[in-house]
């Protein structure tokens, strides 16, 4: 069967849906090298079609062909890290033993949760859509994946791939608009997994509660970066450029604002002006000219950042660079905006895009006050040589991840490393055993073993006996887990000559 689907209404969701779910019983019954064959499938389809995907990002974002790559060697890292340990995450998990199992076999069994739904965002659709995949496959279960409509050569380009690695139909790929989406949550999907913004988030989570599916949402937000007063300022400024304007600034994690002592905010702004130039107008033709300078998805984003910026602009901000724009390239300078207020918008909504504020503060008490004022972003940033301030914000604010000296550098770089918000910023984890677990039943089993006492006596009528022991139990001080095993082990091997 074909595993490309175009849905321009949800009207035939669910027929996708029953068809696809077929499939459930089949791959839950996949051994661990089947699953990894399917993996390694699907990585080998996909870098087959480089020149495909380059193209499609070309003309999406603009970006150039390194900037992919180092979206799909997340992928590549992701799925070799799946093969070597796939095996050992699906065995069965040995529980510890209290007083109240004494002899008895506790263990988790970890089981594929059925049906997957994936949607990914636009700003990187290979490896915001194919990660959750990996981990799906590699949990059991059934897919359907449905990409963003407002990248629309990667959406096809990834159906392909989809195609070409899963023709028996386990995997699927759904394009189409908000209908298409629509369509999909209203069927009884067993996990979803979504990339994107919470005001969509808040529409996934509502889906799901009328199935009581559950979730991953990792959704973004204003991440702060902190510029201490002992930082290395050059240092700051060089990874904050990059930070900020790769992709355009359409990234997730990417720094938002930044919050810089008011002794070094001056020396911070020129050099962060100085990097920016030095990597993306390093020949002085201006940013629009160079290749390698990314560009905004779509017109509706040109114009959403444009008017954050503007609207800045007319309250009194002051934009030490950047400011000019060009609609018919969606081109947009990298832009640095001081002087602000909590009243412009620029404050208030996440930019995703090649814009950054500057924001300069006395105390490090100002600092937290100001980031506990607002959600709680996905990511956060401290440049500080002392470590004292390191310390202080890592304990006083809260974050999805949190990164000193550096930013951007913490998704999909390290597999032992779950990746996600809190609250309005992400529900969930993924990469590594963490997408796994997300999609799979972590499943409770207790197997009875040889009595250690007559099993009537904990049942009524109840004895004195048993009254006194659970006393004992309520009033007596904790036995030492080490205690508990040998106790354990003396039970088991009485069991073994009672049988």
């Amino acid at each position: 069967m074909s595993t490309v689907i175009n849905l321009p209404s949800g009207s035939a969701a669910r027929a996708v849906f029953d068809r696809v779910a077929r499939h459930v019983p089949a791959c839950a019954a996949t051994s661990a090298e089947t699953r990894i064959a399917r993996i390694r499938r699907l990585m080998e389809v996909m870098l087959a079609a480089r020149p495909r995907i380059y193209e499609a990002v070309k003309i999406e974002r603009g970006l150039t062909p390194p900037d992919v790559d180092g979206e799909l060697v997340m992928l590549k890292f992701e799925a070799d890290h799946i093969a070597k340990n796939l095996a050992d995450w699906m065995s069965d998990k040995p529980a510890p033993p209290s007083l109240m199992t004494l002899g008895k076999k506790c263990y988790l069994h970890y089981e594929a949760k059925g049906m997957v739904l994936v949607l990914p965002s636009w700003n990187a659709p290979y490896v915001i859509g194919f990660l959750p995949l990996l981990g799906a496959i590699a949990a059991g279960n059934a897919v359907i994946i449905k990409p963003s409509e407002l990248a629309p050569q990667s959406s096809k380009v990834m159906a392909d791939i989809v195609a070409e690695a899963f023709p028996n139909g386990e995997v699927v790929i759904v394009e189409g608009g908000v209908e298409a989406a629509q369509g999909l949550l209203e069927c009884p999907f067993n996990h979803i997994f979504y990339i994107g913004n919470n005001t969509v988030g808040r529409i996934i989570m509502r889906a799901a509660a009328e199935h009581f599916a559950s979730v991953t949402l990792e959704m973004g937000g204003k991440n702060p970066s902190i510029v201490d007063a002992s930082a290395d300022v050059e240092d700051a400024a060089l990874k904050t450029a990059w930070g900020r304007m790769c992709n355009a600034g359409q990234a997730c994690i990417a720094p938002d604002y930044v919050l810089v002592h008011e002794s070094v905010a001056q020396r911070y702004t020129e050099a962060l002006q100085r990097e920016i130039t030095a990597m993306y107008d390093p020949k002085g033709e201006g940013f629009a000219k160079n290749p390698e300078y990314p560009r905004v998805i779509n017109a509706r984003h040109f114009e959403r950042i444009k008017g954050l910026i503007e609207d800045a602009r007319g309250k009194g901000a002051t934009l030490v660079m950047g400011g000019e724009y060009d609609a018919t390239d969606r081109y947009i300078a990298p832009t640095i905006v001081t002087d602000v207020s909590d009243d412009m918008k620029i404050m208030q909504e996440e930019i995703f895009g090649p814009a950054i504020v500057i924001k300069p503060y006395r105390t490090r008490e100002e600092v937290v006050d100001y980031i506990r004022r607002r959600d709680k972003p996905l990511a956060a940033y401290v440049f500080a040589k002392d470590r004292s301030a390191w310390e202080y914000f890592l304990a006083n604010t809260t974050s999805g991840s949190m990164v000193l000296n550096h930013n951007v550098v913490q998704s999909g770089t390290n597999p032992y490393l779950p990746f996600g918000g809190v609250n309005h910023s992400g529900i969930g984890r993924l990469v590594g055993f963490n997408t796994f677990a997300e999609c799979s039943n972590a499943r409770t089993v207790f197997e009875e073993g040889p009595p250690v006492v007559d099993p009537r006596t904990m049942f009524p009528p109840l004895t004195d006996k048993y009254k006194k022991q659970l006393t004992q139990l309520l009033d007596g001080k904790p036995v030492p887990d080490g205690m508990v095993r040998v106790i354990d082990r003396v039970v088991r091997t009485v069991g073994l000559f009672k049988r």
